[in-house]
């Protein structure tokens, strides 16, 4: 039997025949994912908040949730002789460790915008990102410690990997300028069939079921353009025991972006807010079909302030004070963007089905 990305290489199979036989081994399963979140987007509504000169509160996508199915697959050992392929099950899991309660809270959702106006040398002024950390700064990591089948050591490697696969996916330059997030995908299992799918097809066709904004930062150099080169962060990697004594490692980070719009001369800036929970699954290759040093997706969540509401062109859009006309409110309760004190599934609750919030401010 080959060894190729949808079956079992030879070697593992012929161990598990010899162990299934004896009664002491499962076969290893494939891990398959729909982990993939909805983005939430905006469009901003009519009424200035305090401080963004006739800028209106934006409002707010509500996040639909994608997560991992599990599904291991028992069979007679009969069967699986005659269908090694099929007995590869799907792998998935529940949510990670990281609760949402992430990073120091800056205010509660109800505070107002500062009146301090934000400047192309000042992106962050009148905002909480004004005290955040740059980049990869603003996540605060664990201490790694033996946990599941990895030593201290590996565990060490696999959050700094983690940590990796954020920046290569929100910070890298190249990628928030609107290119192909290469070095992120070369960390995700090759073998995870349905995400490798969605990666395939989400920077080719961009849509709500495909949209590449649900992992990676990407906006249009043709209608903004960052300003600087510093993104602000907030957030935490956390991790714990997941399925078959995999590493399950959960990030939940907000970034704030400064953009001016890409023509010359334009200095009004706007800021898109994003925040993202990803829980990764590094798994036992004795378990699991994996490749060294990849994860795979247990699930992603996205939510968005000022990218665009119901924007499925696969880049941010934020809007500036004359992109505006008068807006009906969303239809979903009142958020504050840079609150940290609420999970992620916690506002899902809140949103409860409404497909586009309002933002306090951004």
């Amino acid at each position: 039997m080959g060894n190729n990305g949808d079956s079992i290489p030879d070697e593992e199979w012929e161990r598990f025949l010899r162990e299934a036989e004896a009664g002491t081994r499962s076969a290893p399963v494939e891990p398959s994912a729909r982990a993939r979140m909805v983005a939430r987007r905006l469009r901003e509504e009519a009424g200035p908040p305090e401080g963004w000169r006739a800028h209106q509160p934006p409002r707010r996508g509500r996040a639909k949730a994608w997560y991992a199915v599990g599904l291991l697959l028992v069979v007679g050992l009969l069967v699986v002789a005659l269908d090694p392929g099929r007995a590869a099950g799907w792998f998935g899991g529940g949510g990670g460790s990281g609760d949402g309660k992430a990073g120091r809270a800056d205010a509660s959702p109800t505070a107002k915008s500062s009146s301090r106006l934000p400047t192309p040398d000042e992106p962050f002024r009148g905002s909480p990102a004004e005290r955040w950390d740059d980049g990869t700064a603003g996540i605060s990591m664990p201490t790694a410690r033996a946990t599941g089948w990895m030593t201290e050591k590996q565990v060490a490697r696999a959050l700094q990997q983690s940590l990796d696969f954020l920046a290569a996916a929100s910070l890298d330059p190249a990628v928030m300028r609107g290119e192909r997030p290469k070095k992120a995908i070369a960390l995700v299992n090759p073998h995870q069939s349905d995400v490798q799918d969605y990666l395939s097809t989400a920077f080719r066709t961009p849509s709500q079921e495909n949209d590449p904004l649900l992992m990676f930062s990407r906006f249009a150099q043709t209608k903004v353009r960052l300003v600087g080169s510093v993104v602000k962060t907030r957030g935490r990697i956390t991790f714990r025991e997941g399925k078959r004594g995999a590493l399950e490692v959960t990030s939940d980070v907000t970034y704030v972006y400064p953009v001016v719009r890409a023509a010359k001369g334009s200095d009004e800036v706007a800021r898109t807010i994003v925040r993202r929970e990803t829980v990764m699954s590094w798994d036992d290759p004795a378990k699991v079909i994996t490749e060294p040093g990849t994860f795979s997706f247990v699930s992603y969540k996205m939510d968005a302030t000022n990218g665009g509401c119901s924007n499925y062109t696969g880049y941010f859009r934020p809007e500036f004070t004359a992109d505006r006309a008068p807006k009906s409110p969303g239809s979903g309760p009142e958020m504050d963007p840079y609150d940290r004190t609420t999970s992620m599934s916690e506002r899902l609750r809140e949103a409860d089905g409404t497909e586009c919030g309002t933002a306090t401010r951004s």
